[in-house]
């Protein structure tokens, strides 16, 4: 049986995983779409990604732990960015 992995732990994975997912900083990331027909600005978006993401790696490497609450919330809100990315066609779904 595995085990779960501590809080810090579990934090760094999430932050992994969504640089392996995420554009985080290709050239077109922080730039509008053309006729700005996106559904939820993947711009702003992805700003408001990569803030928390730099807040998270600094916490991590100042030795800070999250609670079980901010691994949540963080995840949750990187799982609902990612579903509007793949809407806006800037990940594959």
């Amino acid at each position: 049986m595995s085990k779960k992995p501590d809080r810090m732990t579990a934090m760094q994975q999430i932050i992994d995983a969504v640089k392996q997912d995420f554009p985080l900083y290709q050239a077109d990331t922080f730039v509008c779409g053309p006729d700005n027909s996106c559904m939820g600005c993947p711009k702003k978006l992805m700003e408001l990604v990569d803030t928390d993401l730099t807040y998270w790696e600094h916490q991590i490497s100042r030795g800070v732990s999250p609670t079980f609450d901010e691994l949540y919330q963080f995840g949750k809100m990187c799982k609902n960015i990612r579903r509007s990315l793949v809407r806006n066609n800037r990940i594959p779904a």
